[in-house]
């Protein structure tokens, strides 16, 4: 499936007044990615997936990969779920200098074409560009951040960097045609929210123009005519985001101005990010007004992380009490990874003991989902796997604590391994965005 295509003809969709979207799946997940794959398998159009420079980048990222190796990792997940790799769409979100902010300007722009470079090489397909952030040597305005024209000279920087990889690409591990583009930062840094955040405030119709406006100029400046051809949407905030216990919905009536704006464009739709936790219907305005793609990421490890708990809890049950059996204590587990390495969570997470430990285990910020590759995490998966895999799940066990996959269960619609319950917890948060999306959302191939 060619990206140029697929995006253009989602903008094309919206110009003639049948909006369409895509999920753009934010996660590494080995667990998550299977379930987009069995959810793109059902739905017949694309799974798009997308890293984050902290992710993936060219000396690994926090998940010890590089663009070609999530690539791979990607791909041979589509090969071992059945989905065509062709089928497989992949981007990288917050392109940029982002992860060397703190050295010199030089430097993390010189390591961010770079990593623009190694992404396209690797078979990236979608760039969304952002040098949104200050960097060593810079001098931001106080109230007004980094100046905008620069921002947007940077952008072309990333933009010309990727062009010039294309053309040096390995066409056998890299098919298809030459990358498309997103612009636009107006989102928090990557991570999400932070607390003690308040109300999230819309993109200004004037912010969105001037952003539209100057990375033009920028990429006229460069020559890059042919890559602002391939520049397809731009992201906004659009009102939604979420933290540690709340979620703010979209309210289609303080983004009307902003979507309005965008409609007048006629090459260009919206990206939201932090889309995870609205309602289908709120989704499906968000698609209706013109956000096209909808970023997801922590609602998938949260249902992830959910199942693992709830498997826990039946294992419990099961197994409480047997001397010949060693439980899992999952959620400790991972509790104790969290303690032991702050670094994921100390920006997000605040209070004493008693709310550290809820949010640990249940924040909707899902820091918890950095630390699932820790290895004492991984063995108490794999021992509650193990126990669980012992036996069938009966039930109503099933029924009590995963009461929409035990209806799945009971109807043999899905099998009873608890790997199969993980995964089918991800898809009850896919099926929502395949719904609103506009392709159906079906929990098996037609």
């Amino acid at each position: 499936m060619d990206a140029g295509e697929f995006f253009q003809g989602l903008v094309r969709a919206h110009k003639s007044g049948r909006p369409r979207g895509v999920a753009s799946i934010c996660s590494a997940h080995p667990w998550v990615l299977e379930a987009v794959m069995d959810q793109a398998q059902a739905d017949g159009g694309p799974a798009l997936i997308e890293s984050t420079v902290n992710q993936v980048n060219q000396y690994g990222g926090y998940t010890g990969m590089r663009p070609e190796d999530f690539r791979d990792r990607v791909q041979a997940d589509a090969v071992e779920r059945g989905l065509p790799i062709d089928r497989v769409l992949l981007g990288s979100d917050h392109l940029g200098p982002y992860p060397w902010r703190a050295q010199s300007a030089e430097t993390a722009m010189d390591q961010a074409r770079a990593l623009a470079a190694a992404s396209v090489r690797g078979g990236y397909a979608k760039l969304h560009l952002d040098a949104s952030m200050p960097l060593g040597g810079d001098t931001p305005d106080p109230a007004l951040g980094l100046d905008p024209l620069l921002i947007a000279r940077r952008e072309a920087e990333l933009a010309a960097a990727a062009e010039q990889a294309f053309t040096e690409r390995d066409t056998r591990r890299a098919p298809g045609g030459p990358p498309v583009y997103v612009i636009g930062t107006d989102v928090p840094p990557p991570g999400g929210m932070q607390a003690g955040a308040g109300d999230v405030p819309v993109t200004p119709v004037e912010e969105f123009e001037r952003t539209v406006s100057l990375c033009a100029e920028a990429f006229a400046a460069r020559g890059l005519k042919s890559a602002w051809s391939r520049v397809f949407a731009v992201v906004v905030q659009p009102g939604v985001e979420f933290g540690d216990q709340e979620v703010h919905p979209y309210d289609r009536r303080r983004a009307a101005g902003l979507c309005r704006a965008a409609r007048a464009h006629p090459d260009l739709v919206l990206e939201g990010h932090s889309t995870d936790y609205q309602s289908p219907g709120k989704l499906r305005e968000l698609v209706e007004d013109g956000v096209a793609v909808l970023k997801v990421g922590p609602a998938l490890t949260f249902a992830a992380r959910e199942a693992l708990f709830a498997l826990e809890r039946i294992e419990v049950e099961l197994y409480a009490g047997d001397p010949a059996v060693t439980l899992s204590r999952l959620a400790e587990a991972l509790e104790r990874a969290m303690l032991a390495n702050p670094a994921h969570w100390r920006d997000y997470y605040q209070g004493g003991e008693g709310e550290l430990r809820l949010a640990f285990r249940y924040s909707l910020s899902d820091r918890s989902r950095y630390y699932w590759p820790v290895p004492q995490v991984q063995e108490a998966v794999r021992r509650l796997l193990a126990n669980l895999g012992c036996a069938s799940i009966p039930w109503p066990l099933a029924s009590q604590f995963l009461p929409l996959q035990s209806r799945l269960l009971r109807d043999g619609e899905i099998p009873g391994d608890p790997e199969s319950l993980v995964r089918e917890a991800v898809r009850e948060v896919l099926l929502d965005y395949a719904q609103a999306a506009g392709v159906g959302g079906r929990r098996r191939p037609a």
